[in-house]
């Protein structure tokens, strides 16, 4: 892709799209649905590299000043967070950069937030009453997702064969009895279970919500009760016992509780709209080549 004559760098494509996949991982999107929607990502990141590019081209060109004394400051403090200026020396040359390369880059960003925040300094904040219809509107957006905290106890059949999924299933048998007998749970999955969870943490996957494990699993923990050992439960990894420990169930905060984040997003977002339309009127005046 081409903007201006100029080739926008894969790299920086990359760098939007792993942006994106870290965003949404973090915010708990299953991986099978990231898989599912990564030609989209793909297409949302390579919006993203442009606009960002645009800005760049914008900010070089209205010349926006930044002093020595604002790179010397970015300098330093990433020289102590390296270990030192001869640390990041070193660095920066296995990167095939040096200082005086890192200045520019430093000098080329600070003109593009200073551009950001031209931008956006007009934008109104929102009012008590936009804030208060913005939540009553959008109370699910605010709430806390029900979790369980659980361990469980895998058993992977050592292949597609049917000799070795019906050992794997006598296995697991085998194991859910002793448990219902009194074994521990912790100790059995430490011993004879094949997630990494078995022997790290005695099968314990920590606490979760709705859709962050597989469809099958999902469907058994939420449905059981806390202190139940599940049925087998067979998904693509194998087969399962599960133990849930705890649970905590959904909730939406008042107002005043999610007062500040309403505001904080409602900000965002307009501040957002308004970057939005100042790139598509760049873009607008821009020759783009894909």
């Amino acid at each position: 892709m081409k903007l201006n004559g100029h080739e926008i760098p894969k790299e920086a494509v990359e760098h939007e799209l792993n942006r994106l996949i870290r965003f949404y991982v973090s915010h708990g999107m299953p991986e099978e649905q990231l898989r599912s929607q990564l030609q989209t990502l793909k297409e949302r990141a390579e919006e993203q590299a442009l606009g960002t590019a645009l800005l760049f081209e914008e900010a070089e060109r209205l010349e926006i000043p930044v002093t020595d004394e604002e790179v010397d400051k970015s300098v330093a403090r990433m020289a102590s967070e390296a270990g030192g200026p001869d640390r990041l020396r070193a660095i920066l040359a296995k990167q095939g950069s040096d200082v005086k390369t890192l200045r520019t880059e430093i000098r080329r960003g600070r003109r593009v937030d200073k551009l950001v925040e031209r931008i956006t300094s007009a934008v109104p904040e929102p009012t008590e009453e936009e804030a208060r219809a913005f939540y009553e509107s959008h109370r699910s957006e605010f709430g806390k997702e029900g979790q369980v905290r659980a361990q469980h106890i895998l058993v992977t059949p050592k292949d597609g064969s049917k000799e070795a999924k019906d050992a794997a299933l006598a296995k697991i048998r085998a194991i859910k009895a002793r448990v219902e007998a009194g074994s521990d749970f912790g100790e059995e999955a430490a011993a004879h279970s094949d997630c990494p969870s078995g022997k790290q943490a005695a099968g314990s996957l920590g606490w979760f919500s709705r859709g962050q494990m597989v469809r099958e699993f999902d469907e058994a923990v939420f449905s059981m009760p806390v202190g139940a050992v599940s049925d087998i439960v067979e998904t693509q990894f194998g087969y399962h016992v599960i133990y849930k420990n705890d649970e905590q169930p959904a909730s939406v905060p008042e107002f005043g509780e999610a007062r500040e984040r309403v505001l904080d997003l409602m900000l965002h977002d307009r501040r957002g709209k308004a970057l939005s339309e100042y790139v598509a009127k760049l873009r607008a005046n821009a020759t783009i080549e894909k």
